[in-house]
């Protein structure tokens, strides 16, 4: 086997940055098709921004937008769909304020 070759199997250019979990997680990352992992992840970290910054709804847009986005990507919606997915997406959040009593969103939700 060539030696480029051999090296891109064994990890690739940064393989020699990585920790051996690194590495581990690397492998096993490459194994992993389509989007429905990342989507995953990241409400997962939309939880835990809400968690922490529930007062200030804010700090959720920028996950929530790439929410949007990755899953506008995996189901290659059109324009209009990414639109009312937009929409719902922003009804959750207003709808979510409202239930924890956050000052601006008691009127939103009615």
């Amino acid at each position: 086997m060539p030696e480029e070759t051999t090296r891109r199997t064994a990890g690739g250019f940064y393989v020699g940055a990585l920790t051996e979990e690194e590495r581990r997680r690397l492998a096993r990352a490459r194994r992993v098709e389509g989007l429905d992992e990342e989507i995953a992840v990241l409400r997962m970290c939309i939880y835990s921004v809400l968690e922490e910054y529930a007062d200030d709804l804010r700090e959720l847009l920028p996950p929530v937008a790439a929410l949007a986005r990755l899953v506008a990507l995996r189901y290659r919606i059109s324009p209009e769909s990414k639109q009312h997915l937009a929409d719902n997406l922003a009804g959750v959040l207003t709808s979510v304020g409202a239930a924890m009593g956050l000052e601006g969103f008691d009127d939103a939700a009615a």
